[in-house]
């Protein structure tokens, strides 16, 4: 059983979020707050698996309450204001219920909250070091030699994209726009360009701070700009020019 609190200022959102606790066989309702600075109490003399929470709450917001906890378990936030979604994947939660939400949503939000704890329990921990913390690492599994996959959050989902699919990646502020062969909006997604540098195959190039394009798609280069379809041009910035131009030099034939 994974033990939850739910958390929501309003008495009648409360009374849903408890009610399709209710409803999910391996979920046990430890407590019912209407208020961050109750369920706090709560904490300090219990533990929970998982805190369904509302963010838009007077006195302490959800997401301030879920930064203050030293070891915070397992978070899904719920919220009536689409633009927290942002700020909840910054916090690890786990998933996202936009108000007003179905059952069918939450059976989504408690299935994600089981997956990531039994993952957790698959974790090997070294038997000699029972009291160390866990680092957070990804758990050691098998090489997949032929992988082309990667999965990005966007919004409150997390979403598999093929590698082989990814035109170019665009940086804007925290962000990643990742344009795909196969789709005509980019997924958006809170990530840095040198995360996805360092995971992205060797087809992959950055030619400008702001680009790093699939070099399979390019069409054209003319002069300081790489053509990657009819509308796209692409700079090429002066401290990646160099690396480039190598590339190709190693493609090129003729005088």
């Amino acid at each position: 059983m994974i033990r939850c609190i739910a958390i929501d200022d309003e008495p009648l959102a409360l009374q849903q979020l408890a009610a399709y606790i209710g409803k999910v066989p391996f979920l046990e309702l430890a407590a019912q707050c209407q208020s961050a600075l109750e369920a706090r109490k709560f904490l300090e003399q219990d533990t929970v698996d998982a805190i369904f929470c509302d963010i838009n709450m007077p006195d302490l917001n959800g997401m301030d309450f879920v930064k203050s906890l030293t070891v915070p378990p397992l978070i899904v936030f719920t919220t009536a204001y689409a633009e927290y979604a942002v700020e909840g994947f910054r916090v690890n939660a786990v998933d996202y219920l936009l108000k007003p939400f179905g059952m069918q949503d939450f059976q989504r939000a408690a299935l994600r909250l089981k997956d990531r704890l039994e993952a957790s329990a698959a974790t090997p921990v070294s038997p000699t070091t029972p009291t160390s913390p866990i680092p957070h690492t990804i758990p050691t599994s098998p090489t997949l030699q032929n992988d082309d996959t990667l999965f990005l959050k966007t919004e409150y989902r997390i979403v598999k994209v093929s590698i082989s699919d990814i035109r170019y990646v665009e940086a804007m502020s925290e962000y990643l726009k990742v344009h795909l062969e196969s789709e005509d909006k980019p997924i958006i997604t809170l990530l840095s360009m040198k995360k996805m540098e360092e995971r992205l195959p060797d087809y992959f190039m950055r030619i400008h701070r702001s680009y790093i394009i699939n070099l399979t798609k390019i069409q054209e280069v003319n002069k300081n700009r790489v053509i990657m379809d009819s509308d796209t041009y692409l700079p090429i910035g002066d401290m990646y020019r160099e690396v480039f131009q190598t590339y190709l030099d190693t493609k090129f034939l003729g005088k």
